[in-house]
């Protein structure tokens, strides 16, 4: 029987980091061995482990995986503090650019690290669908909906999939628009020129709706997550999975879906 993977969870002190714990330690497969939060050091841990406010905690702990779900700021030190430690790491934050990500992409030399814009296989499928139908249509749009405090828009989902659309096409028609009669009613324009919009309402959690139209015909694909454990079995892959990824860099969920 191979062992259990030891794994450290970063932000765990917040609703996503809590939850992570919890589906951490009731994997059979895993052991939650350390939680990090400076913000809330000292409180008691979902899951058994108590808040540690420092990242040397994992290295003590011989933690084999750190998973990050915290905002950018925060993940620009703890991602490359990791890759320094030889920890692996899934990180779900999002927020960074392509300066960030050759950054990572070059710090990690002896662990691997996986990072993706979202955990819940359905929207690792909608993000597939989106991108398989793109050659197909002239037209799209894409609309993020996410709980009011999220800090970044448009979702790091968002980006990737409009990013994934605009690699299979660039056969996407002019937006027509002429008198935008208030300033960002067609949203701001991402790759290819596709439009994103972008809401925050309280009392969701994170949604998206993909639209293409043609001539004669539309396809909507939208995929919901009603509750944060709607991303955990992804994580809780990406945390069995990450060591013996054959690349150190890793994006996406795909390759561990087969996709």
């Amino acid at each position: 029987m191979s062992a259990r993977v030891r794994v450290a969870v970063v932000g765990a002190g917040g609703r996503m980091g809590r939850t992570i714990c919890e589906a951490v330690a009731a994997d059979p497969d895993l052991d939650l061995v350390a939680a990090v939060d400076p913000e809330h050091a000292g409180e008691p841990g979902t899951g058994g482990v108590a808040l540690s406010s420092d990242l040397d905690a994992i290295v003590e702990s011989g933690a084999d995986v750190a998973i990050d779900f915290t905002v950018a700021p925060a993940a620009r030190t703890t991602i490359p503090w990791l890759a320094d430690h030889g920890v692996h790491a899934v990180v779900g934050t999002t927020g960074f650019d392509q300066d960030d990500l050759d950054a990572f992409r070059a710090a990690f030399t002896t662990s691997n690290c996986l990072m993706a814009a979202n955990f819940a296989i359905g929207a690792v499928l909608m993000m597939r669908f989106a991108e398989l139908a793109a050659p197909f249509f002239e037209t799209a749009e894409v609309i993020e909906l996410h709980h009011d405090a999220k800090r970044d828009a448009p979702s790091g989902t968002a980006l990737a999939t409009i990013g994934r659309m605009a690699a299979a096409s660039d056969q996407w028609a002019v937006d027509p628009t002429e008198n935008e009669v208030v300033a960002g009613a067609r949203g701001g324009k991402a790759a290819g020129g596709i439009p994103v919009h972008s809401v925050r309402l309280r009392g969701v959690v994170a949604h998206q709706e993909v639209l293409l139209g043609t001539a004669g015909q539309t396809l909507t694909i939208r995929h919901d997550s009603y509750d944060r454990t709607s991303f955990m079995p992804g994580v809780l892959m990406a945390a069995k999975q990450v060591g013996s990824l054959p690349e150190r860099f890793t994006t996406g969920l795909d390759s561990l879906l087969g996709l």
